[in-house]
């Protein structure tokens, strides 16, 4: 999509003619669910400062399914614009860089670490924040694939591992704490996923019509999540964290080249789709 002052003026008229033709509801619908986004982050930090730790890492989860939601809803609606994709962006940081830090720099007990145990929770943050602008700038080098692990799974991966420890504990399976400086190296190995080259594989190549296997796939994850959700989300996430890396090695070993993107023209400014 070319900004409004790349366009000429006929452009510009009909697409505002467009605008004006649409409810005034569906336009706000999109933004309406990324400030749902952005309020679960809110309430995930707000949890976490209260010693809620499972509730916070709810709010992370309602997070990533209203940004999976929101930018669908754009297009779908036909109300895609710059406006709001800065404005998703600006959400996330807040739901999948700051909230996820903070459960993590809670619940994993960070700050007996003192100054190392926040940098470290802060260094996650940053790391987000960069995967977020560079996302904006380039959505990614290969065809089907993120450029670093996506910010919402990195942040899910911090959620539903504070689900899978709780799980545990009701359990009362026989667990060893987790030291405060493993967690804290945890978190910060994931900030640097998000902000490596890694490849990673986007769920938008998910073909459910014409691919049987993938759907008897998801079929069974939707009913292992409805049996027990702490353990095969945290499974799912586990599995997807290490499919980057472990694709990367495999085709470093290989030789197999991904299909690249074709590169835009330098003068050409085409914000990514939101979600």
């Amino acid at each position: 999509m070319i900004e409004d002052g790349q366009l000429d003026g006929s452009e510009r008229r009909r697409r505002r003619r467009r605008r004006r033709r649409q409810p005034r509801g569906l336009l706000l619908l999109p933004h309406l669910i990324t400030t749902a986004n952005l309020a679960f982050g809110f309430f995930a930090i707000v949890q976490s400062f209260a010693g809620r730790h499972d509730l916070a890492a709810l709010g992370i989860v309602l997070a990533a399914l209203a940004d999976a939601i929101d930018g669908r809803v754009a297009r779908l609606a036909g109300t895609s614009s710059r406006f709001g994709v800065e404005y998703d962006s600006i959400a996330d940081i807040v739901s999948f860089g700051v909230a996820p830090a903070m459960l993590a720099f809670a619940a994993g007990n960070l700050q007996v670490l003192g100054k190392a145990g926040w940098v470290m929770a802060f260094t996650y943050t940053v790391c987000a924040a960069l995967r977020l602008a560079r996302f904006n700038v380039s959505p990614g080098r290969y065809k089907g694939r993120f450029e670093g692990m996506p910010s919402p799974a990195a942040a899910l991966m911090i959620a539903t591992t504070q689900w899978f420890v709780s799980f545990l504990r009701e359990e009362g399976r026989v667990i060893v704490d987790v030291p405060e400086w493993m967690v804290a190296a945890s978190v910060v190995g994931l900030g640097l996923l998000m902000v490596s080259p890694i490849p990673y594989r986007s769920g938008k190549e998910i073909d459910l019509r014409h691919s049987f296997g993938t759907l008897v796939l998801v079929v069974i994850a939707f009913l292992l999540v409805l049996v027990e959700h702490s353990v095969t989300l945290f499974a799912i996430l586990c599995a997807y964290a290490l499919s980057g890396p472990v694709d990367w090695m495999w085709r470093r070993h290989t030789g197999e080249q991904l299909e690249e993107m074709p590169v835009a023209p330098a003068h050409v400014f085409e914000p990514p789709p939101r979600g």
